[in-house]
């Protein structure tokens, strides 16, 4: 098999090997291609349970979704840094 990787991968790889983060640059690539195939299963994963629940419940709406974020924000416990104040929290991206 021949593939084509990027240039700042391929180094990233290398730099992995060196520092004894990765056996070789195959077995590198070898790891980051199981993780991706495992992130993928998660998120297929997801999509089944969240369709799942909008067949029984209805869509979840943008607005369910703010208020949501809201409410975690509002449970959230900060370990470090400071709480936002809630005009702050609604401008920060999700």
């Amino acid at each position: 098999m021949t593939v084509t990787v990027d240039p700042e991968l391929v180094e990233a790889g290398k730099r992995a090997v060196d520092a004894g983060a990765a056996d070789s640059l195959s077995g590198w690539v070898s790891t980051a291609l199981a993780e991706k195939v495992r992130r993928d299963q998660q998120l297929d994963q997801l999509r089944a349970a969240i369709a799942d629940y909008e067949v029984e419940f209805g869509e979840i709406t943008s607005d369910e979704i703010a208020a949501q974020r809201r409410s975690d924000r509002e449970d959230a416990v900060v370990v470090r840094g400071r709480r936002l104040a809630p005009d702050q929290a609604e401008a920060q991206p999700a």
